[in-house]
């Protein structure tokens, strides 16, 4: 694996730790911000944050990196409908931010950026 490679697998392992410890520390953030067709947004967020750790843990090891793959990928396939949600809300605060709807926009898109990312450490 090349060095840029390694890097890059080591940000995205962090990120979806630190996403996934965020879902705790600003629980009340990420619950506001889920539709309202779903129901138990508490165990929704608990669930996200779960998943977020064990697919960052998983993306670690090479023998469970292409399973980490396709599950963040499925989980931001799920995570695209908080993102049409949040612009449907634009603009709002959260945690102190303003989302402006540009902003919820730009974030739609990331979702496909952030599956790329993933996707491209499918076979490392």
């Amino acid at each position: 694996m090349s060095n840029l490679k390694k890097i890059s697998l080591i940000l995205l392992v962090l990120l979806y730790l630190a996403a996934g410890v965020n879902h705790f520390r600003s629980a009340a953030a990420y619950i506001s911000v889920i539709p309202p067709y779903f129901p138990y947004p508490k165990l929704l967020n608990t669930l996200a944050g779960c998943f977020e750790i064990f697919f960052g843990l998983m993306l670690i090891f090479k023998k469970t990196r292409t399973y980490a793959v396709y599950g963040i990928i499925l989980m931001l396939i799920v995570f695209t409908t908080v993102h049409i949600y949040m612009i449907r809300l634009a603009p709002f605060k959260l945690s102190g931010f303003m989302v402006s709807r540009a902003v919820a926009w730009i974030r739609l898109p990331l979702q496909l950026v952030l599956m790329a990312w993933a996707y491209w450490h499918r076979e490392d």
